[in-house]
């Protein structure tokens, strides 16, 4: 994974280089639910996956399977129906999860517009996790890496200001067909 930068210095004139060792090799993926509901504090729900057999010619992302359980985990750990809305990554549109969210009467899914990201808050996650958790940072090897970004995704958990931010952002907002018990 290339490691972004946030600042670098140069002299003036001179265009700043930052080299990199390697080349991605896609070993993990993180999958993550921002959700939200009024009068309440606003949820991150992620998943890492680590991908072993990546370089066999395994998988190197999420599967329907790997979805459809972390939107079951979501429902019971929220003990709420879900609202979901998607875009059109192509895992999302596939037909046995398409039929495993029509099958459950607690999941409704939106699906976004084609290259949408600005309405997608989870985008604005992975905008602050890259600024705050990855800028100039040198990762030794994929473990330090993937422990840098769970610490920064749970200390995210608990910053739900944060999480409405990356709402505000979509200039998206909450709204509801029936009125809410206080």
């Amino acid at each position: 994974m290339t490691p972004p930068t946030s600042r670098t210095w140069a002299k003036r004139g001179h265009t700043p280089v930052v080299r990199v060792r390697g080349r991605s090799q896609r070993r993990f993926s993180i999958v993550a639910l921002a959700c939200y509901k009024p009068g309440e504090r606003s949820r991150l729900i992620f998943r890492p996956k680590r991908h072993v057999d990546h370089r066999q010619g395994g998988r190197r992302s999420f599967s329907w399977t790997d979805y459809r359980d972390l939107l079951t985990a979501a429902h019971h750990q929220l003990n709420a129906p879900l609202v979901l809305i998607w875009d059109n990554l192509n895992v999302h549109l596939d037909h046995r999860l398409r039929d495993f969210m029509t099958a459950r009467d607690w999941l409704v899914c939106f699906q976004l517009p084609s290259y949408a990201p600005d309405l997608n808050p989870v985008e604005g996650i992975w905008s602050v996790l890259r600024r705050t958790g990855q800028a100039n940072t040198a990762f030794t090897d994929p473990d330090h890496l993937i422990r840098v970004l769970r610490r920064r995704l749970r200390e995210m958990q608990y910053r739900s200001d944060v999480i409405d931010g990356c709402l505000a952002a979509t200039g998206l907002t909450l709204t509801t067909s029936r009125p809410q018990t206080q």
